[in-house]
């Protein structure tokens, strides 16, 4: 067994998990695993730069990260940037600054690592409930990721839409009005167009969705009175369930999405494009499945995604330091 430390810092959350990995079954045992809304990407997708306090609620985050790293006897730690800091002109303030608390390099990874991430930690809990192959769709706050496969990832893409970069772009209004989510909508459809040239979403024989915006979606559906992880995850829903989820919160205000019992304060006022994302990645796979003589009339979700794909890989690094 092997004890890491896994941080993935998103545009607009950072997340820890301290686990106890057992590489040879690929097993993880959890010891802690938190979230922070730390919003990194404030304002990145027009500035094309990190925010000073941005920065600064980030590297606090990282801080706490690291004592309680320290207090569980952490043997590694890897910690994976994606899209905020990919797209900063400044990121080295970024990178500086996490090196300074953890003494280890953040590694900023492309939209391809990303993927391959995601679809390994979905996957390595739901392979064998359901048929493949897997298209793992991960929607963060600034890019989202398709990637397609079985036992590993066959073709991935990444698009630079997300749940705080679409609010930032188009949904101004309280709630959104008609033309403004008709505009997120087609940023999604044209970055869909590209993906499907890329990935064959016909293949899909089981759809999972991955990270904040599809489990709150997934809670919502449900009718949860909280975020209860147990039943989010593995749960499998209904097309036309999860799409009228996602156009209610779409259509929501934020003061009536803050009244939901399971929604995180820091998703209040992004999941309406975090929802939007989803319902059109949705439509358009069941609609390539058809093409293709197919039919997908659910789709899954997964508590267990890139940050469990991080401490897999952490525990992989460490298994060939031993072994060298």
């Amino acid at each position: 067994m092997t004890r890491v430390a896994a941080i993935d810092c998103g545009t607009n959350s950072i997340r820890l998990l301290v686990a106890d990995v057992d590489p040879g079954a690929g097993t993880l045992t959890d010891l802690d695993r938190r979230m922070e809304v730390v919003r990194l990407g404030q304002g990145v997708d027009r500035t094309g730069r990190l925010a000073p306090e941005a920065l600064e609620r980030t590297l606090a985050a990282t801080r706490d990260y690291a004592d309680t790293c320290e207090r569980l006897g952490v043997e590694r730690v890897r910690f994976v940037a994606t899209s905020a800091s990919r797209d900063a002109e400044n990121r080295a303030d970024f990178v500086d600054g996490v090196r300074a608390i953890l003494g280890i390099e953040p590694e900023v990874v492309g939209g391809h690592e990303e993927a391959s991430l995601s679809f390994r930690g979905a996957t390595s809990v739901l392979a064998g409930r359901h048929p493949g192959p897997f298209l793992v769709v991960d929607i963060g706050g600034g890019s989202t990721e398709l990637v397609l496969g079985s036992s590993s990832p066959d073709s991935m893409v990444s698009m630079d839409v997300g749940c705080v970069r679409l609010t930032e772009r188009h949904l101004h209004d309280d709630p959104p009005s008609p033309a403004q989510a008709a505009a997120a909508t087609a940023d999604v459809r044209a970055a869909l167009d590209a993906a499907a040239a890329e990935v064959p979403l016909g293949r899909t024989a089981t759809l999972i969705g991955v990270a904040g915006s599809v489990t709150t979606v997934t809670a919502h559906a449900q009718r949860l009175p909280g975020y209860d992880p147990g039943r989010i995850h593995g749960a499998v829903l209904g097309v036309d369930t999860v799409l009228t989820a996602c156009a209610d919160l779409l259509g929501r205000t934020r003061a009536e999405r803050a009244a939901l019992p399971f929604m995180h304060p820091g998703r209040v006022d992004v999941i309406g494009a975090g929802a939007l994302v989803w319902s059109d990645v949705i439509a358009r796979v069941q609609g390539e499945v058809a093409k293709a003589g197919g039919r997908l009339t659910e789709v899954v979700t997964s508590e267990h995604d890139i940050l469990d794909g991080i401490a897999l890989s952490a525990a992989d690094a460490a298994g060939r330091q031993v072994d060298g």
